[in-house]
């Protein structure tokens, strides 16, 4: 983000804030190359180690208070006391930039934003650089997390001019609210011949006050241009044919080619967790083996499960507490950047569900485990709402008047001997716990020698041949390993710990629910008398269902009105002002769709389709085709984007668009229709994207194959939901991984299951009238509309699902 941020002013002349905006924004095609070549290497900005640094919360007492104050937003409230007059997002600030006639500075982070707190620390907490801003500018605080809508705007910009970006984000914008330029995080003073933020300041405001029409007409026609290359339509409504294979095997050639064979992953470092990258790879080997290319499609997983295995024994996994952490810095997934974000938890266990569902290896049920157990007790709030994050940076000790990044998760040598007596050399050697310290990889783990001395946890040992060595069978090996790390977490556990973001985002929430759901059922396939060691402690299965239940309904009592059927995007104490996005609908009802197939009610499939109506109405193109990112009511929202990039999350179009398929296998008739159209126009639209640059889309890629399947294979299971053989029926019907699999379940004696069948389908309410049996839970496999005789026994029905049914008309 450094040498990012510091090209922007390369120029001592004032007249590069304005002279750079015609370089590309005259130049559509290339304005969109840059675009494009973005996202599809998106991290193209080396992350950079941290150093120590103050923190605004060390002192009780202060001597600011401004705004920001009174605003629920965690990350704003760090900055409630700098003496900047920060504004919130508000008509407020825009009218006193207006009436001052001055530029607004806009400055985007996140609460657990590492550079962020070092920009605030060396800039926003210095009384000179707050008395430049507040004489020379209006400065408005915006919380990314909480208004994606704004920060989509302006990111973008910074993209597409400068080919990166990065938070914090940095921007210069004119009263009504056009950019003039900006960066990501910029030091305090000038340095290495490039200059500070002061001098940036200075150099907005001499151009502000002597080439103003050339800079706000510049800033005009950026915002111009990029809306004309972000507005996607398509006039077609049809996804031409060939398109899908064609971009799935793109995809899958692209990424393998990409792949680290020695670190496993794909690309260099930093090296970043993309579980869509996993989701294409396993979906295109699930095709290439269905279609008896079986060498192929093992060639795929091996590139998968060995990624997998990698990160869970490197120190981007949290072995004594759980979870994963945001990156890791080198190649070889060793040290990481230390925050944990509710969205890479989420989708990293569905990947390892979806790995033991295949291999049914307990290495990648355990590690599925792990990130929820871990959820379970640090991310979840007292009515079962999910928070969104945990930083990177702690104090060291108590009361501490610094944090640093990783205090709370890394280790001396002399601590785990003092904790683990005569089982620290065994477990030291596990981990790879040096007495030096281990971070000594490269300098880029540790630029500023935050580390030395500590060792962040990674296993670069075989714990078949480490038995061995310390002559004792592989089970005692792994039982010293799990009581080890159980006594480190106590230790763990009196430390400081990092501070927590406890927002509840709602398209989060949606990630997390479909991983808690599919776990309650996956997990039960794991055989009997499996063993657990710390921190995974054997949940039951069931008990995720309840968990992912819970948080379905905090949303629905806290962020969704039943009157309007719209949804807030966040909560925090109670609703956010933000209204909710396209990924919060799209990945809600994705995670709504999960729970409902995993054995949740049928109230979770009746509000997916109401939400996904409300959708349609807020966000859908209905001429262009595909959804935009945002209403389009806020007028202070300059651009509505349709977004398509799979990236740390996946983008609310690919989401969509699985959606509309999954909806259209469960409803009939005029409905099943609507959703397949909207999800042909839908891929149409990003076509091109399809077929030149699939490795940018992975899910869309998932998506467009899935469109083209002639027939989803539908299992329908019908019975008493309370009985344990309905649980283990539906267990049996999610045993196998297949994404082309529908799952319905109708209880007959539920007069609302019943009803909804009858109005949304009435094939199923059929099936549950002709085959159900007292005290017997009954299945039918059904493809290409024909369906298998019934089954009555979960034995029966995983053998079914494992080959194609015989054919019997309903």
């Amino acid at each position: 983000m450094l040498h990012q941020s510091l090209r922007l002013l390369h120029s001592s002349s004032s007249s590069f804030l304005f002279h750079h905006h015609h370089h590309l924004l005259h130049q559509p095609t290339k304005l969109k190359y840059h675009l494009y070549n973005y996202q599809y290497n998106p991290f193209s900005i080396p992350p950079l180690k941290i150093f120590s640094m103050a923190t605004s919360s060390s002192s009780s007492s202060h001597n600011y208070t401004n705004r920001l104050a009174s605003e629920q937003s965690p990350y704003l409230l760090q900055h409630s006391h700098n003496p900047v007059e920060w504004y919130p997002w508000s008509e407020e600030a825009f009218s006193l930039a207006r009436k001052r006639d001055v530029p607004i500075f806009l400055s985007i982070g996140y609460s657990t934003c590492h550079w962020c707190h070092v920009m605030e620390v060396e800039s926003f907490e210095d009384e000179g650089v707050a008395k430049l801003l507040n004489d020379w500018f209006v400065s408005i605080k915006v919380d990314r997390e909480e208004r994606p809508d704004v920060d989509k705007v302006y990111m973008t910009y910074v993209q597409a001019l400068y080919g990166g970006g990065g938070w914090p984000l940095s921007v210069f914008l004119s009263p009504d609210l056009k950019p003039l330029m900006g960066g990501t995080y910029f030091p305090p003073d000038d340095k290495y011949g490039r200059p500070g933020f002061k001098t940036i300041l200075r150099k907005v405001k001499e151009a502000w006050d002597s080439k103003r029409d050339i800079l706000v007409k510049s800033g005009a026609s950026a915002i111009e241009q990029l809306s004309e290359a972000l507005s996607a339509s398509s006039v077609s409504d049809k996804l031409p044919d060939g398109v899908p294979e064609e971009a799935l095997g793109l995809c899958s050639e692209q990424l393998s080619g990409s792949y680290d064979s020695k670190y496993g992953g794909f690309g260099s470092a930093p090296k970043f967790p993309r579980p869509v990258e996993i989701n294409l790879m396993l979906y295109h080997s699930k095709k290439l083996e269905d279609t008896g290319k079986l060498g192929e499609a093992n060639g795929s997983r091996k590139m998968v499960f060995f990624s997998l295995q990698c990160m869970a024994k490197g120190g981007i996994h949290d072995h004594i507490g759980g979870g994963f952490h945001r990156y890791s810095v080198d190649e070889c997934w060793h040290v990481p950047h230390f925050e944990k974000m509710l969205y890479d938890q989420g989708q990293l266990a569905n990947v390892y569900l979806d790995a033991f569902s295949i291999t049914k290896d307990t290495f990648y049920s355990c590690i599925a485990r792990d990130i929820l157990d871990y959820l379970r007790r640090d991310m979840i709030g007292p009515e079962g709402e999910i928070f969104s994050a945990e930083d990177a940076d702690s104090a060291e000790f108590e009361g501490a008047a610094r944090k640093k990044e990783g205090a709370f998760y890394i280790w001396t040598s002399e601590e785990v001997d003092d904790i683990l007596g005569d089982h620290a050399a065994l477990f030291k050697e596990h981990y790879y716990i040096k007495q030096s310290g281990n971070c000594d990889l490269s300098k880029m783990s540790d630029p500023h020698d935050e580390f030395k001395g500590k060792s962040v946890l990674i296993e670069r040992k075989d714990a078949s041949e480490m038995a061995a060595k310390y002559a004792m069978s592989a089970e005692t090996y792994q039982e010293i390993l799990g009581e080890s790390r159980h006594k480190l977490f106590e230790v763990r556990s009196r430390r400081s710990r990092p501070h927590l973001d406890d927002k509840v985002i709602v398209s989060w929430n949606g990630l997390a629910i479909s991983s808690f759901a599919r776990a309650s059922k996956i997990l039960k396939c794991e055989a009997e008398g499996t063993k657990f060691n710390f921190p995974v402690v054997g949940t039951e299965p069931k008990e995720y269902l309840a968990i992912a239940e819970k948080a379905a309904f905090f949303i629905w009592k806290q962020l969704y009105n039943a009157e309007t059927r719209r949804l807030h995007h966040s909560f925090r104490n109670s609703p956010s002002k933000a209204p909710g996005f396209l990924d919060d609908y799209a990945f809600l009802i994705s995670g709504l769709l999960d729970l409902y197939e995993f054995g949740g009610g049928i109230n979770c499939l009746s509000w997916a389709i109401d939400l996904q109506e409300t959708q349609d109405a807020l966000f859908l193109d209905r001429d262009g085709g595909g959804y935009f990112n945002n209403t389009g009511e806020d007028r202070s929202v300059l651009l509505r984007v349709k977004e398509d990039h799979d990236g740390a999350e996946p983008s609310g179009n690919s989401v969509s668009a699985i959606n509309l398929i999954r909806l259209a296998s469960m409803v009939s008739g005029s409905k099943a229709e609507h959703y397949k159209r909207n999800a042909e126009h839908l891929l149409a639209v990003f076509e091109n994207r399809l077929k030149d640059m699939a490795m940018a889309v992975p899910l869309m890629c998932c998506a467009a194959d899935m469109l083209r399947v002639p027939s989803r294979k539908q299992v329908v299971v019908v019975g008493k939901r309370a009985s344990e053989e309905f649980e283990s029926m539906l267990a049996a019907a999610h045993s196998l991984y297949d994404p082309n699999t529908t799952v319905m379940h109708i209880d007959p004696n539920n007069k609302e299951e019943v009803e909804f069948w009858e109005v949304n389908n009435s094939n199923i309410a059929l099936m549950a009238k002709n085959n159900y049996a007292d005290n017997k839970v009954v299945a039918l496999v059904c493809q290409n509309f024909t369906c298998s005789p019934p089954v009555t026994d979960h034995s029966s029905l995983e053998a079914l699902i494992s080959h194609k049914p015989t054919s019997s008309s309903t």
